[in-house]
């Protein structure tokens, strides 16, 4: 009898293993505030579920380590994968590699170049980049209006990591926007990538600010590259109420930033919401169920007149 209790009870440990659902999830990088608040969402979702194990790796912005990791995950029998691509551009490599493997894989927040062509068992969770940078550059200009610069404004772009579709997107929409009649009075001093990085964009904005060039705003892919112009503005002496200030993604230190009046605008981009978003899309593929190709989060506009409304979100 006792024999059989005991195989009874190991029976029950096995069924109970055999139930959990494996995720492997591989980051670009943890050292960024944005990814961590996604990847942040991803385990606490995670960790209030039953039976849902994920193994959350970074790629140290190496797209090599990436592909070995999504192989190590396949290798290890995890039942999906999430991959937050390190370069957008490789990630048909990618989508093979699980297909092959017949294991479903989920790609979040950046857009992945083979979106229209991935398997059934595949599926995009993000935001739709166009709304982002469109919101930003038309607040911008909003907002210069409103100071009476139509007789002709000047500006710098900060553009984020060239090989992601998310700066090339941002930066297309900034560009449409100052096309628009009403916009059309700004002007483009230079534009530069500063991949996203803060000090990256500290080094740019020196560098800009020792030419001397006369500037109206800065407009920024991300908003740690907004936050390293201003660091760099106000270490030159620079007046933060003579210039309007765009970065979008709405993290805690853009929005500090925001209430002491040093940036104008950013665009939430809800972080948690995505990573949740995307864990769940991973477990309904895991299981055999319907998800769509696409599953987006809207943007949205934030000001000091709505900020209150975003202070706990990101």
């Amino acid at each position: 009898m006792k024999r059989f209790l005991t195989a009874a009870a190991m029976s029950a440990l096995l069924s109970t293993s055999a139930m959990a659902e494996n995720i492997g999830v591989s980051m670009a990088l943890f050292d960024d505030n944005f990814l961590t608040v996604l990847r942040n969402g991803i385990q606490e979702l995670s960790d209030g579920m039953d039976g849902v194990d994920v193994q959350i790796e970074d790629a140290q912005n190496d797209v090599a380590r990436q592909l070995d990791q999504i192989n190590n995950f396949i290798a290890s029998g995890v039942d999906a994968i999430i991959v937050n691509p390190v370069d957008t551009s490789a990630t048909e490599a990618m989508s093979n590699a699980a297909a092959a493997a017949g294991v479903p894989l989920v790609y979040v927040n950046r857009q992945p170049i083979n979106l229209d062509t991935m398997p059934d068992n595949q599926a995009f969770v993000g935001s739709n980049e166009i709304e982002s940078g469109t919101l930003q550059a038309f607040e911008v200009c909003q907002q210069l209006r409103a100071a009476g610069k139509t007789d002709g404004a000047r500006a710098y772009l900060f553009i984020g990591e060239l090989q992601n579709q998310s700066a090339i997107q941002r930066t297309k929409d900034v560009h449409d926007v100052i096309g628009m009649d009403m916009c059309n009075f700004i002007t483009l001093i230079d534009e530069q990538t500063a991949n996203y990085s803060r000090n990256e964009a500290q080094d740019l904005m020196t560098n800009w600010l020792s030419t001397g060039e006369p500037f109206d705003a800065v407009f920024a892919n991300n908003d740690e590259m907004a936050i390293g112009a201003i660091q760099a503005m106000k270490a030159n002496g620079i007046s933060m109420d003579e210039v309007v200030v765009g970065g979008i993604d709405a993290t805690q230190d853009a929005l500090q930033a925001m209430q002491s009046g040093d940036l104008d605008v950013t665009v939430f981009q809800n972080a948690a919401g995505q990573g949740s978003g995307a864990l769940n899309a991973a477990l309904s593929l895991a299981r055999g169920e319907d998800v769509a190709q696409s599953v987006y989060i809207p943007f949205e506009l934030v000001t000091p007149g709505n900020i209150a409304d975003y202070l706990s979100k990101n």
